[in-house]
């Protein structure tokens, strides 16, 4: 594989540009104990469904935050809420996750402008909703760093799916060949190979080397490795 080849990345945000734990215990939390507010009996198993461990304040490996949209989310959430219609569920669970505090990976500013003055083109391909993405990358002060954001929710679908690395080479005008997809999880890995990009994982997620490496072309300990892997 020759990363020299590479002109384009895109980006998982949660778990790559934000280190996922750090970042998302606190919307755990919070989000666990605002749900079941006056019924205490459901903490647990909407904690269980969140695939989070109250014990150890942590999500666990399999949890379907790390990688889902947040419909899948609601879906899994929804018996053990006060809800029966998703749509409200889905508007919480989203305005908690634009509050959630990021925690960035690598300081992201200063990594971003190394990569776009090396020429390389840059998007955000989230499971999370464009809205909170938005706002986290805002906050972060890294929007007009990207050329392209999708979420979920952008009218390309999700991860695994392939349709958000689709529109990004048909936005910056890159063959899949030349673009790399860099996240943490397996459907990040799983659609960047159906699109026919190179494929980075990195370890900022939950995930760790051995459930990563079968699915990737290289395994970095975190975005912070790509300009030294890209040669820059």
């Amino acid at each position: 594989m020759d990363s020299s080849a590479i002109r384009g990345i895109v980006f998982d945000k949660d778990g790559t540009l934000f280190d996922f734990n750090a970042t998302w215990r606190a919307w755990a939390r919070d989000l666990l104990h605002a749900e079941t507010e006056g019924a205490p009996e459901r903490l647990q198993p909407l904690a269980d469904a969140l695939g989070y461990d109250l014990a150890q304040d942590r999500f666990r490996k399999d949890s379907l935050v790390i990688a889902a949209t947040v419909s899948e989310v609601v879906d899994a959430a929804l018996p053990h809420l006060a809800d029966t219609d998703p749509a409200p569920a889905i508007a919480r669970f989203n305005a908690a996750a634009a509050r959630a505090p990021q925690v960035e990976a690598t300081p992201l500013i200063a990594f971003l402008t190394r990569l776009r003055q090396a020429g390389l083109k840059l998007g955000v391909a989230t499971n999370d909703a464009e809205t909170p993405a938005r706002a986290h990358l805002d906050a972060a002060r890294v929007s007009a760093l990207f050329d392209f954001i999708a979420g979920s929710d952008s009218g390309f679908g999700g991860k695994p799916e392939v349709g958000q690395l689709r529109e990004f080479c048909r936005v910056t005008g890159l063959r899949p060949e030349h673009c790399a997809m860099v996240g943490d999880s397996t459907h990040d890995l799983h659609a960047g190979r159906a699109a026919g990009m190179v494929t980075v994982a990195v370890l900022t997620g939950v995930a760790e080397r051995a459930d990563l490496a079968p699915h990737a072309d290289v395994v970095l300990d975190s975005i912070a490795d790509l300009p030294g892997w890209l040669g820059l």
